[in-house]
Parts: C-alpha cells; sequence; structure tokens
C-alpha cells in the first residue's frame, strides 16, 4: 500500500493528525500558491493525494475577501464546469449568525481512466486572525464505472451524514504563519 508524502512543512497551524467521523487523516502535502493562498491536504495512511478516497483539506487566503465571496468564486467555477460535465452540481447553505458558508458539490472526471467522481464539502469561515477566509473542507472520491455507480448511489447518505459531521465540526484555528 503506497504512504502519503511527507508534506514540505505546516504553513497553517494545523500539523494534524485531524480525526473527523471516526478516520484520522496525516498531513501529506502543502502549497503556497500565491503571496496570500495556503493549501494543505490530509489523507488517511496508506492514502496518497493524487489516488485518495477520502481527503480532509484546510486552506487560508488572505485579503479582503468574505466567506460568501470566496465560495461564490467556486460557484462560478462549478457553473462553467457543468458545460462539459454533466455530473456536476451544487448546493449552498449560508450561515448568517456565523458568516460561514458551507458549498458542497459533485464532480467527475469521464474522460479519466479510469474516471473519476468527486464530491466535496467546503467549510468557508472568516479568518481567526486577520482580514481574509478560512476553509476546512471533506472530499470524497470513487474510480471507474462500477465504483462510480457504487458511489453515487450510497451518495446520499454519505453525504448527509458528513455535512452535518462538517457543520458542526470544531475546527482548528487555521492562521497564515
Amino acid at each position: 500500500m503506497p504512504t502519503p508524502a511527507l508534506a514540505q512543512s505546516d504553513l497553517l497551524g494545523v500539523p494534524g493528525p485531524i480525526s473527523f467521523q471516526g478516520q484520522d487523516y496525516v498531513l501529506a502535502w502543502t502549497s503556497q500558491p500565491s503571496d496570500a493562498y495556503f493549501k494543505q491536504e490530509y489523507v488517511p495512511a496508506g492514502q496518497t493525494v493524487q489516488a485518495y478516497t477520502d481527503m480532509v483539506l484546510v486552506e487560508a487566503v488572505a485579503g479582503a475577501i468574505t466567506p460568501a465571496q470566496a465560495a461564490a468564486l467556486q460557484v462560478q467555477s462549478l457553473a462553467a464546469r457543468k458545460e462539459t460535465d454533466p455530473v456536476a452540481n451544487h448546493e449552498i447553505i449560508h450561515n448568517d449568525a456565523t458568516g460561514e458558508v458551507l458549498l458542497d458539490f459533485v464532480v467527475s472526471d469521464l474522460s479519466a481512466d479510469p474516471i473519476l467522481i468527486e464530491w466535496n464539502a467546503y467549510r468557508y469561515m472568516p479568518l481567526a486572525e486577520g482580514e481574509g477566509v478560512a476553509l476546512f473542507a471533506v472530499s470524497r472520491r470513487a474510480y471507474g464505472d462500477e465504483g462510480a455507480r457504487e458511489f453515487l448511489g450510497s451518495l446520499g447518505a454519505v453525504r448527509g451524514e458528513a455535512i452535518n459531521a462538517l457543520a458542526v465540526f470544531d475546527i482548528p484555528t487555521i492562521s497564515i504563519r
């Protein structure tokens, strides 16, 4: 079984492991695509970020952006993707009391070999320190025709449980170092 690659370093003060829905996720990959944008991906032992079935993501963007604006940018991307991805779909929930936004969506790559179906739930929240947005997300994938059919068939139950857990999950403090 492959083991996850070691991350370069923890950029957000969340070294892991992170326990979510009874599964432990270890920090496997970090990136800083720009001066203000930081990404970290966590997978269970034995999985890789290149071919995972379960992943947790932690991201932060510094600057004058709100959770609603960050979610709207992702929704725009999903709307554009829908033109070429017959599976693409999303739902969005706003929590006006906290300023948080929960976006849940499914996408596919039907041209991949094997095909891939991916479901994600993104919880956007104000960054704890300074201006910006923090993201805590869950991602699930299935590969191949049979795996995709089974995944989509069980998605209703899996999705509901994960969204409920994500909505009340005690997010670790995410800070830009």
